[in-house]
């Protein structure tokens, strides 16, 4: 069921799918809450699904917040961006209305790469919210300062080229090799879906996204279960640096998907949906 609530003077859109134990699916950078569709249909026969698109994303407006000219990030090359800065502690109290407004009062979280660092903000801030919660291809680690300067490098290509541009540039690697040449029609149809973005939703993401601390500390023994899927191909969330966290919290559930890159919702859909259904249904 497609709904909406308002939130800080912006309509947030979600939908709701099955009964049950309540789940957040949380999408990534470059992509709305159809990025789930193919386990919203599994997962609906056994849990309540809560699937919003993120501010800016899909049917949802931007977050606006107002900032002081003192405080405008500079970005390479000296130019000043003009955008409100929104963090990702804004994106996770975005969450917390919408579970507030669903009269939610536990639920797991999964989080896919951007919304796997919501999550974790989610888990610093609500923890007593969560029953459990996953990153999906996602890290606990903030970037390092060459994945800064990217992200530098990225708000000014957006800048310059567009969205859409910078989308369609950047979404082909983000599979792994096998997939990518088995089903470019399905590396087509999100490069498609990606002219929906406007620039300063991808600007406001990519902000968010360069200045987000290190959240380890949130796993370090975190009594809640933690879920970690791993793609070996994955070169947005290396498996490398994804497998040095899996220790930090008390109880873990890490799965390693081979010949999978960061999207393994579409490149391994059914081995997907089984690792989340045993994380929803753990004893």
């Amino acid at each position: 069921m497609e709904k909406s609530f308002s939130y800080n003077h912006t309509i947030i859109s979600y939908r709701t799918e099955g009964e049950g134990k309540p789940v957040v699916l949380l999408h990534g950078f470059g992509e709305d809450s159809h990025i789930w569709d193919k386990q919203v249909a599994f997962l609906k026969q056994h849990c309540l699904l809560i699937v919003p698109d993120l501010p800016g994303s899909g049917k949802s407006g931007l977050l606006e917040k107002a900032k002081s000219k003192s405080q405008k990030l500079k970005v390479e090359g000296g130019s000043e961006s003009d955008d409100d800065y929104i963090s990702i502690e804004d994106y996770a109290d975005c969450i917390h209305a919408l579970l507030l407004h669903e009269n939610i009062l536990h639920c797991t979280m999964l989080g896919h790469s951007m919304g796997g660092y919501i999550t974790l903000a989610f888990a610093e801030k609500y923890p007593l919210l969560l029953t459990g919660f996953g990153l999906v291809h996602s890290t606990a680690f903030a970037d390092n300062e060459e994945k800064k300067k990217n992200r530098e490098r990225s708000i000014e290509l957006i800048e310059s080229y567009g969205g859409y541009a910078f989308l369609k540039t950047t979404i082909p690697n983000l599979f792994g090799a096998q997939f990518k040449e088995a089903y470019p029609e399905q590396v087509a149809t999100l490069i498609k879906a990606s002219k929906n973005f406007t620039n300063k939703a991808l600007q406001q993401y990519t902000l968010a996204m360069m200045r987000r601390p290190d959240r380890t500390n949130v796993l370090k023994s975190n009594p809640l279960p933690v879920l970690f899927v791993i793609g070996t191909e994955d070169v947005a969330a290396p498996m490398a640096d994804l497998m040095q966290q899996t220790p930090l919290p008390l109880i873990s559930y890490i799965h390693v998907l081979q010949h999978t890159g960061h999207m393994g919702m579409w490149e391994v859909t059914g081995q997907m949906n089984d690792i989340l259904l045993d994380f929803i249904n753990r004893p």
